[in-house]
């Protein structure tokens, strides 16, 4: 098992705009997938991005397929790889809720996204990947694929009074450890 750090919020690696990926099925890419994979699961991450962990590539995960402790009230999305994405919004309907990040840990905002999307991409042997999805899978989605374009959730806050530290918005509730 390979745990990489996790940059935080003010490393200027964090703001920049990752690079695509050209090569497929290497073993420096299937490393990399496994090092953000364990990474991931040792904090109950709901997704990871690779400039997260300093790695400045088109490369994000998500889901596990089980149940998140993070967000509790959510329901699982199933556990991808997804190189080189392109997100396309299915309408202009959003809806806001709540949001942390492993980057920006302690802290929780309310963050609007595209209700309904498609994605697509490739996975890590260069097969390509393309779903319709929405609410909290969408939502995922959409936040680790900010990072790579140097954005974090904080940004996407636009009412401040929706933003704060977990254990003051939610006091009592543990089930919402530091992000």
């Amino acid at each position: 098992m390979a745990l990489r750090d996790i940059l935080k919020m003010g490393d200027p690696r964090l703001l920049r705009q990752a690079l695509p990926v050209s090569r497929f099925d290497t073993p420096e890419l299937h490393q990399l997938l496994q090092d953000m994979q364990d990474t991931m699961a040792a904090v109950n991450g709901a997704g990871l991005a690779a400039p997260q962990i300093g790695e400045n590539l088109r490369i994000v995960i998500f889901g596990s397929g089980q149940f998140n402790p993070r967000y509790p009230k959510q329901p699982p999305v199933p556990r991808t790889v997804l190189i080189n994405p392109v997100l396309t919004p299915l309408g202009p309907e959003e809806e806001s809720d709540w949001e942390g990040c492993l980057s920006v840990p302690g802290l929780r905002g309310m963050v609007p996204r595209y209700k309904r999307l498609h994605y697509s991409g490739f996975d890590a042997y260069g097969q390509p990947i393309e779903r319709e999805v929405e609410g909290f899978h969408a939502r995922v989605v959409q936040h680790e694929c900010d990072h790579l374009d140097g954005k974090l959730y904080p940004m996407r806050v636009r009412d401040f009074s929706q933003f704060g530290y977990t254990d003051v918005l939610f006091p009592g509730l543990d089930t919402l450890p530091d992000d």
